[in-house]
């Protein structure tokens, strides 16, 4: 609370992956990420190792309302390149569960909030024509432990919404404010709970302006 209010930040991630369900070997990724609070958006790009020599890499964006996913391999070649009303919504909803690393978010006039119970509110944000939900999870101290949400899954015709699962293992301070360091990332599936990416955050900078 008495910290400046959060107006941006920038986000360095290390991560492991697994590209779909079944999928036993995990891939190591590091990440970026450039998020804006006042006008909601996010730049996140990604580089995954499928060996030592390939890699892919991605760039997911959330702007003006509106999301892209691109992943090209080895930086040149397209293997998605994406955009829709779906893409937007889950957009959206990740938007709202990074609100675990920018407190000042929950002050959004974009975002309203309904108590479910002592220790579990459910958050709303409806932004350019785009309205999605999620759920968060607090101990007794305030401390947020959990965040899901129904989510398309995929974006294209045929996608559906599935219960999607941040469990927070860690905490850490990051310029004197206490945020989640480490997550694991869950898809509740019909016939399984996929785990699909361990997360670690090893910086925020906040109120820092991106690099050109």
């Amino acid at each position: 609370m008495d910290k400046p209010l959060i107006q941006s930040g920038h986000i360095t991630q290390e991560a492991e992956m697994r590209l779909k369900p079944g999928q036993t070997q995990w891939l190591k990724a590091t990440a970026v990420q450039f998020t804006n609070i006042d006008e909601p958006g996010f730049i996140w790009k990604a580089k995954v190792r499928l060996n030592p020599l390939v890699f892919f890499t991605g760039r997911d964006t959330f702007m003006d309302g509106k999301a892209q996913m691109q992943i090209k391999l080895l930086s040149l070649v397209y293997m998605v390149n994406a955009r829709g009303e779906k893409l937007n919504e889950a957009a959206l909803q990740r938007f709202l569960a990074e609100m675990m690393w920018f407190p000042s978010l929950a002050l959004s006039p974009f975002i309203t909030w309904e108590p479910i119970d002592e220790h579990t509110a459910k958050s709303t944000m409806s932004y350019k024509g785009t309205t999605g939900s999620g759920t968060f999870y607090f101990k007794p101290d305030g401390e947020v432990t959990r965040f899901s949400a129904m989510r398309y899954k995929d974006h294209d015709a045929n996608a559906r919404r599935y219960e999607w699962v941040v469990d927070i293992l860690a905490h850490k301070s990051f310029q004197g404010i206490s945020v989640p360091s480490k997550l694991t990332l869950t898809w509740k599936l019909d016939n399984m709970n996929w785990t699909w990416m361990k997360m670690e955050v090893t910086d925020i900078r906040y109120n820092d302006t991106p690099e050109a």
